[in-house]
């Protein structure tokens, strides 16, 4: 209870996030928020060599240029960082990097946080980390954004990771699952993703993207070319459509990816911490039950009490999340390989 007080009060509005807690019995988390803005030049260093040491675990040196790897220090700037380490040596084994963009919706200005590059060091796969890798940053931002719905965004190419997406988000497009529909939002959205922010997750401006299927034709140009598979060499879903889908609906020898739109909401949230945050945590029944009571009792209070109004059509967008992620989809907790995104 101590550590979930802890990491509460760390999200509190006006200061950045520095969240510190025990996954599990075998690894500590970090999720460090815009660390090139409040970090001291030598934490920056080091923090820097712990994502460079899980990254040479998995790739050849110098094979990722964009995004944390770039040698861009404002890339760090525009970053959430979650980085996992293993209790008995400290050793990084996982990262999450995630990049905050800033899109302009209805004439404002708002937050787009791209879900980019995870990263696990192969010795430590099958371990259950995705539920800490990906959803846990993405719930943490959802409490830090007063629970309003968070859009998110994922481009790969990975038929497990479109699979994912569509299971762990609500108002998912595109793919095969019941209830992706095809919007004016979701397109209003890609548009600009596309048009602004290509560089973020490693697509050159030579890609050419595709409206209605939200294809991203011939994506891997602009840094990300060492992520390119072929659809033999992707993790499959366990559920077949979702293997069908990306067979159908890519080209692999060309490098395409699929760019998916969805929502973070308390729906998706609850689902979360309902099945995929493992039992064992004592801390995520005490957030479970906490969400559940804020839901009935205070959430309604805390929307009131905002002095911002609604914007239509666009009310449930303060925040948009983009992601490019790639990991195994097994029946376990998945296994995560490296992402075309940062």
């Amino acid at each position: 209870m101590t550590i979930l007080l802890s990491a509460v009060l760390q999200l509190l509005p006006g200061r950045f996030m520095d969240v510190r807690m025990r996954a599990s019995q075998d690894y500590d988390t970090r999720v460090v928020e815009r660390p090139g803005r409040w970090m001291e030049p030598g934490e920056l260093e080091r923090l820097t060599e712990d994502l460079r040491l899980v990254a040479s675990k998995t790739l050849k040196p110098g094979s990722l240029t964009y995004g944390v790897f770039s040698g861009d220090r404002k890339r760090l700037e525009q970053s959430i960082v979650t980085i996992v380490y293993r209790r008995g040596d400290g050793r990084p084994i996982a990262f999450n990097a995630l990049a905050v963009m800033e899109l302009s919706l209805a004439g404002k200005t708002h937050e787009v946080l791209h879900l980019g590059l995870v990263m696990v060091d192969p010795d430590e796969r099958g371990r259950g980390l995705s539920w800490i890798l990906y959803s846990l940053t993405c719930f943490l931002m959802f409490l830090r954004n007063q629970f309003r719905p968070i859009w998110i965004s994922n481009v790969t190419q990975v038929p497990a990771v479109v699979g994912m997406v569509a299971e762990a988000f609500s108002n998912v497009f595109p793919g095969p699952h019941s209830g992706a529909r095809h919007s004016l939002t979701h397109v209003l959205l890609a548009r600009q993703i596309m048009a602004r922010h290509r560089h973020v997750f490693g697509v050159g401006a030579d890609a050419v993207f595709d409206e209605e299927r939200f294809v991203i034709s011939n994506a891997y140009t602009g840094g990300s070319d060492e992520l390119k598979k072929s659809f033999q060499e992707t993790a499959k879903h366990r559920i077949e459509a979702f293997n069908e889908f990306c067979q159908k609906q890519l080209d692999y020898g060309r490098g395409d990816d699929v760019l998916q739109i969805g929502q973070m909401n308390f729906q998706a949230a609850r689902a979360f911490l309902a099945n995929t945050v493992p039992r064992g945590s004592l801390a995520a029944l005490a957030v479970a039950g906490a969400a559940a009571t804020l839901q009935r009792l205070v959430l309604p209070v805390v929307h009131w009490a905002d002095a911002q109004p609604p914007m239509e059509p666009f009310a449930a967008m303060d925040t948009i999340t983009a992601s490019r992620a790639t990991l195994y989809a097994t029946s376990s907790p998945c296994l995560m390989e490296p992402a075309h995104a940062v």
